[in-house]
């Protein structure tokens, strides 16, 4: 156990990710080593959001993303493709049929991601949170992990997911084809990220 005085808290030293513009509008500056959690109705513009986001990411470190859900499928290779993901080819991997064990053996590497997206945590191998935890997020306390998770009526999928919510520092949701932030960095509630301009127009227009 440790207990900080106040004026410790201020020293303490943790490194932010620097968004600026929309992107630290939508979710203000996070740290480094912050948990992210995702989710969003089929539709919602959730898979190319995470995607933007990877791709962002990697103006800050390397990026695995783990594609368990679509592998590399052709929805898969064409949101690459519409994204301009070879623009950070040399900082973006994409690992498809991995186990949570085979992770975290790529993550204990000299040099490996320092951002790990799971996209969706329902095909894990392992679902059990306390495991995921011990196995993994505990484990790499310096690496940041986005958590993708598919909804059920509007809940998290599962009991993992739903605790994974709540353990997570940033929770995004995706609406309309726009990226809602309602973790601990961002300012105003009702600030967001649009994923597609066309689409969120149409949608939002009837609401």
């Amino acid at each position: 156990m440790r207990a900080y005085s106040p004026v410790e808290i201020e020293r303490l030293r943790i490194p932010e990710l620097p968004f600026t513009g929309e992107w630290e509008r939508a979710f203000g500056r996070p740290s480094r080593f912050e948990r992210w959690y995702v989710d969003g109705a089929s539709t919602s513009g959730k898979s190319s959001f995470v995607m933007m986001l990877s791709k962002k990411l990697c103006d800050f470190g390397k990026v695995d993303y783990i594609s368990l859900e679509e592998g590399a499928n052709l929805s898969f290779k064409k949101r690459i493709n519409r994204l301009r993901m070879s623009d950070v080819a040399g900082r973006f991997k994409v690992l498809t049929g991995t186990t949570v064990a085979e992770l975290a053996e790529r993550l204990a590497r000299p040099k490996s991601a320092n951002f790990v997206v799971i996209d969706s945590v329902q095909y894990l191998d392992v679902q059990s949170f306390a495991r995921l935890k011990r196995l993994l997020l505990d484990r790499f306390p310096r690496k940041s992990f986005i958590l993708v998770s598919q909804l059920y009526k509007g809940k998290p999928k599962g009991k993992m997911a739903d605790d994974l919510k709540f353990d997570c520092g940033v929770k995004v949701r995706t609406k309309g084809y726009r990226a809602y932030c309602h973790g601990r960095y961002a300012d105003d509630a009702e600030a967001y990220l649009t994923i597609w301009e066309e689409g969120a127009c149409k949608y939002h227009l009837n609401e």
